[in-house]
C-alpha cells in the first residue's frame, strides 16, 4: 500500500508568509516601521515598553500588539502609559503570534495616523523565530540576568534578529555576568546583530534606544516621501 504524507506544517508556514508579505506591504506604504519584539520570559521587554510608551509619547504615535499565551496582563499594563489602543492576542497557548493575528490587528489600526507599531510576541525563544509577521525587523530582548550564553543556546532567533538588546544592566554590579563575552557570542551567531545595552528600570540607555527608534521612524518617513 502506498502512504501518502502530507506536511501541513509546510502548507500552514506558507500560508503564513503570504499573509506577512501582505502585512509588510500595507505597513510599508503607510511608512510605519513595525519591530517584533521576541524574548524570553522576564527578560524586561514589557517594561521596556512601558517606559517608552511613556517618554515618547506624543512625539511618536505608537501602536502596539500584545502577544501572550492566556491573559491580558501585559497588555492591560501598556494601555496604562497610552491614549492609543493597545491590542492584546490571548493565544490559548500556543506559543507564537502569526501573521494573520498581525493582519486581523491592522484592521484596527489607523496607519495614516501611525508613526511606528510594536509587535510584543509571546516570551519564546523557540517557535517565534520561525514565523514571519510581515514586521520591518525582529528585536531580541535579553538579560544579565539569563547567562552570556543565551545566543548560542538560541542561535535561530539570534540569526534571524537584526537587533538585539541587553536588558537589565543595573544588576550587573550582583552578578558574575561578562558583558563583552555575552555580546562575543551574539556576533558569533549573527555578525551583523546591532546591540543596544539598557536598564528599563533605571533608565540606563534608554536614550539610545529612543534615537534607535526615531531613526527608524524618520527612515520610513524618507522613503515614503520620495526624498
Amino acid at each position: 500500500m502506498t502512504v501518502r504524507v502530507i506536511d501541513v506544517r509546510e502548507r500552514v508556514m506558507q500560508q503564513n508568509d503570504l499573509m506577512a508579505a501582505e502585512v509588510r506591504r500595507q505597513l510599508e506604504d503607510a511608512g510605519v516601521p513595525a519591530l517584533n519584539l521576541v524574548s524570553s520570559p522576564g527578560a524586561g521587554k514589557t517594561l521596556l515598553l512601558e517606559r517608552t510608551l511613556a517618554a515618547l509619547e506624543p512625539e511618536l504615535r505608537m501602536a502596539v500588539v500584545v502577544g501572550d499565551v492566556q491573559t491580558q496582563n501585559d497588555a492591560d499594563r501598556l494601555a496604562r502609559h497610552t491614549t492609543r489602543l493597545v491590542q492584546a492576542v490571548v493565544t490559548g497557548g500556543a506559543c507564537h503570534l502569526d501573521a494573520r493575528q498581525v493582519q486581523t490587528a491592522l484592521q484596527a489600526i489607523a496607519l495614516d495616523d501611525t508613526d511606528l507599531l510594536f509587535i510584543e510576541n509571546v516570551g519564546n525563544l523557540v517557535c517565534p523565530a520561525s514565523w514571519d509577521l510581515g514586521e520591518t525587523a525582529k528585536v531580541v530582548v535579553f538579560s544579565v540576568t539569563e547567562g552570556e550564553d543565551k545566543p548560542l543556546k538560541y542561535p535561530k532567533m539570534f540569526r534571524h534578529a537584526r537587533y538585539a538588546i541587553l536588558n537589565k544592566i543595573d544588576l550587573l554590579p550582583h552578578l558574575d555576568f561578562d558583558v563583552e563575552r555575552a555580546i562575543g557570542y551574539a556576533r558569533d551567531v549573527n555578525p551583523n546583530l546591532e546591540i543596544i545595552l539598557t536598564s528599563a528600570q533605571t533608565g540606563e540607555g534608554m536614550n539610545d534606544w529612543y534615537d534607535f527608534l526615531r531613526s527608524h521612524v524618520a527612515r520610513a518617513r524618507h522613503v515614503v516621501s520620495g526624498y
